[in-house]
C-alpha cells in the first residue's frame, strides 16, 4: 500500500478489485478546503480512462508487475502472438488488452510485456519507432523547402503524415506517443 501522493505515471494500482495504471496524476491544492491528487486511471480489463480523487494521506494498492521482452510472431483473429525471447513460451494478446500499440508493433519486433499473475496485461513501446513505408504519394524535386505533408501507410497498416520528400520503401521514425513522423531513420 502506497500513500495516493505517491502515485506516478505509468504506476499499476488496484481499486475494489481490478487493475488500473495510472496515465496522469496532479496535486490540487485549492483555496478553500483540503489539498487533493485528480488522478486519470486507465482500466487495463476494459481500456476506459476514468477520473479518481484521492486525499493525499488515502491509501492505494500498489501492484508487482513483471516486465519480459517478448517478440511479436503474428496475428491469429482478434489476438496477437508473442514470444518469450527467454522461455520461447508463447503469448496472446487481445485487441482491448493493446490498445492502439500494434499500430506501432511490426512483425519480429522486440516488446516489454507486463505481467501479472502470469497473466499478460498490456505492453510497453519504446518512445520511438523505426517503420517501413509501404504506400504514399511521389514526391518531387524541390519538394524540401516548404513545410507540407501527405499521408503515409506504414508496415503496420497506421496512417501517418510525411513531408512531401519522404517516399515509398523509406524507413521512418516514428513518436509512439502522438504518432508523428520523426525524421528519417
Amino acid at each position: 500500500m502506497i500513500n495516493a501522493i505517491d502515485l506516478r505515471k505509468g504506476l499499476v494500482i488496484k481499486i475494489d478489485g481490478e487493475l488500473y495504471t495510472v496515465a496522469s496524476y496532479q496535486h490540487v491544492t485549492p483555496g478553500k478546503g483540503r489539498a487533493h491528487m485528480q488522478v486519470s486511471i486507465k482500466s487495463l480489463k476494459q481500456g476506459n480512462v476514468t477520473q479518481k480523487r484521492f486525499r493525499p494521506s488515502d491509501k492505494v494498492e500498489d501492484i508487482f508487475v513483471d516486465h519480459r521482452d517478448m517478440e511479436y510472431l503474428y496475428q491469429e483473429g482478434d489476438s496477437y502472438c508473442f514470444m518469450d525471447t527467454e522461455s520461447y513460451e508463447q503469448v496472446f494478446l487481445s485487441k482491448e488488452v493493446l490498445g492502439d500499440a500494434m499500430s506501432y508493433i511490426a512483425p519480429n519486433a522486440k516488446v516489454s510485456v507486463s505481467l501479472y499473475n502470469n497473466n499478460a496485461i498490456g505492453v510497453e513501446l519504446p518512445s520511438s519507432v523505426i517503420l517501413k513505408i509501404t504506400e504514399t504519394d511521389p514526391g518531387t524535386k524541390g519538394d524540401t523547402v516548404t513545410n507540407v505533408f501527405k499521408p503515409a501507410t506504414l508496415e503496420t497498416g497506421y496512417v501517418t503524415k510525411v513531408p512531401l520528400f519522404v517516399n515509398t520503401d523509406e524507413m521512418v521514425k516514428i513518436d509512439t506517443r502522438t504518432g508523428e513522423f520523426m525524421g528519417r531513420a
